[in-house]
């Protein structure tokens, strides 16, 4: 079981909280926006329900201890801006996925590495993993260089992973080891 103090971090502009059925607008203005979406691996959202059963599911998931995700919300304003979290737990081996995302008007000032850097650090510090993995679709430049600031290395791709309303892409894989800290 995560320790208490993985459900709450802080960073010098950010709070990563658990998620709250409040969050679903702020989500569904994600996941419904095609920009956004167009890396991810599952559709556009078309529908409010939609982001309200992915919520759900989210959270069910967090209470089964299978994954921990958190809300990103600014901290000054306690706008919910994205979302981020570690899943996959695997306690045997020590290792978990991380995934982010962040609504698009936020795009560009660095929230994002910031989150990313503090659930990271939450992983090897608090939680005691080994290796964290990320898989992104290759075409998506800003998610790779976050990965790469943090230490992240490119370990592979995995040709024609997914398809997502008929269109085929690949899958990036990379990985970070408690040794590669910086």
């Amino acid at each position: 079981m995560p320790p208490p103090d993985a459900s709450m971090l802080s960073t010098a502009r950010l709070t990563l909280r658990p998620l709250r059925a409040e969050d679903a607008a702020p989500l569904f203005a994600m996941y419904s926006d095609v920009q956004f979406m167009r890396y991810w691996s599952f559709p556009v959202m078309t529908r409010f329900e939609q982001v309200v059963d992915y919520l759900a599911r989210r959270m069910q998931g967090s209470a089964t201890e299978t994954e921990i995700v958190w809300a990103v919300e600014i901290a000054a304003t306690h706008e919910a801006i994205g979302i981020c979290s570690l899943f996959d737990l695997d306690a045997a081996s020590k290792r978990a996925e991380i995934g982010f995302g962040l609504q698009r008007a936020f795009w560009g000032r660095g929230y994002m590495s910031e989150a990313a850097r503090a659930v990271v650090d939450c992983a090897f510090d608090m939680l005691h993993l080994r290796r964290i993995e990320a898989e992104i679709d290759p075409r998506n430049g800003a998610s790779a260089r976050i990965l790469e600031r943090l230490g992240f290395v490119k370990e592979g791709l995995l040709r024609e992973r997914w398809m997502v309303d008929g269109n085929v892409s690949d899958s990036a894989i990379y990985g970070l080891l408690h040794t590669d800290r910086r």
